[in-house]
């Protein structure tokens, strides 16, 4: 870089007032920060790069090019990027929080339009990124981001690929493993839109039970993968099921894959059916966190500098009011006469209310010892000799 784009690139850095780090993804830190030029919070993700001897990798080049092309409610708005100090850094609108919280949060109880209004914005972004021909590849509870006004956005599009080229290959290696389809388990190479819908399908499990809905620890191995395609292979000769019966059965199944699709869910009857989903602004979710030692937006004035507050008080958790419903209501005692006595310290849940006495299971994700080799993996996809 000359001069003079790294004095542009200083000043475009100096806009932005970083503040706490707000959450580590596959490849990069994301930090809060504060626009100095409009006041608007937003968040900053920082992408390390090492030395590329090439430039910037190909992973954070598909990710911006995806974005600025994806323009959804429902998908994380990139406001701008720009290098710095070896760095490439990634400006996105703010969010308050994500579904994972929603999920974790003892203190709020979701109700089942909560829940379908959840999943339902989450199908709408996956719905609008198939109809794009981008796969995700990282669909889980974290990546589902929750704004001031409740709306939910698709993000983190790091391991995200363009599909739709009848033999194009892609790594297997995507995915947490909680939200990783069967075909990915088993080593598929060439797959489509269903391994999102999959995950998909987990997540809301997930917000049903409140905990993860298929808690694998291992992936299957060469001897295991082996092992099982044998014994599959000799159940289906030793059945010698008539050609007949194996078309319905085909066609059957492929009908049911059509019928999954993150669009076409859209339009069955759960949604359509009451209660009907929540709106937006009223779903229930954790409170904003406080800063301290930080500008609020709304007191920020790009002229002046900093404005330190003094240290946060704790606050209790807030439910956005709804007609008919008090989100705060906790269960009332009975005694044996059927008078209503104190108020039972049990907060109310959606299902499952005993998984919340155990220990939050620890959730997977691709380690650092395989961040390298999947590095490689992506790489080699964004090759077109390769395919």
């Amino acid at each position: 870089m000359t001069e003079v784009d790294n004095l542009l690139t200083k000043k475009v850095a100096d806009r932005y007032l970083k503040r706490e780090v707000l959450g580590e993804g596959t490849y990069g830190v994301v930090f809060k920060a504060i626009d100095t030029k409009s006041g608007q919070t937003v968040a900053i993700k920082k992408i390390r790069l090492g030395k590329q001897k090439e430039g910037v990798n190909f992973t954070a080049l598909r990710e911006i090019k995806l974005l600025k092309e994806l323009k959804d409610p429902h998908v994380i708005e990139l406001i701008d990027a720009f290098p710095h100090k070896g760095n490439l850094h990634l400006v996105f609108e703010f969010m308050e929080t994500d579904l994972e919280a929603v999920i974790r949060d003892r203190n709020i109880f979701l109700s089942p339009a909560d829940i379908k209004s959840y999943i339902q914005m989450t199908l709408k972004g996956l719905a609008f990124c198939h109809k794009k021909y981008v796969l995700h590849r990282d669909m889980k509870p974290n990546n589902l981001l929750i704004g001031p006004n409740g709306q939910l956005k698709l993000a983190d599009f790091g391991l995200a690929r363009l599909f739709g080229s009848p033999d194009r290959r892609f790594t297997h290696q995507v995915f947490a493993r909680w939200y990783r389809a069967p075909e990915l388990l088993f080593g598929a190479k060439q797959y489509g839109p269903g391994v999102d819908v999959w995950a998909a399908a987990c997540i809301f499990a997930e917000l049903l039970l409140r905990r993860p809905f298929l808690q694998g620890n291992s992936d299957i191995t060469d001897a295991t993968l082996n092992k099982l395609t044998s014994i599959i292979l000799t159940m289906i000769y030793k059945e010698a099921i008539p050609s007949s019966t194996k078309k319905k059965i085909k066609i059957r199944i492929c009908g049911l894959a059509v019928d999954v699709g993150a669009e076409l869910s859209l339009f069955i009857r759960y949604f359509s059916s009451g209660p009907l989903p929540t709106e937006p602004a009223l779903l229930p979710r954790p409170p904003p966190k406080r800063e301290s030692a930080n500008p609020r937006v709304s007191d920020f004035n790009p002229h002046d500098g900093p404005v330190v507050l003094s240290p946060p008080r704790k606050s209790r958790r807030v439910m956005p009011q709804r007609e008919g419903f008090e989100a705060n209501m906790r269960p009332e005692k009975m005694d044996d006469h059927g008078n209503a006595g104190e108020r039972s310290e049990q907060v109310p849940m959606s299902l499952d209310f005993s998984v919340f006495g155990m220990r939050p299971p620890t959730r997977p994700t691709i380690n650092s010892a395989d961040r390298s080799h999947l590095k490689r993996k992506l790489d080699l996809e964004f090759q077109p000799e390769e395919e």
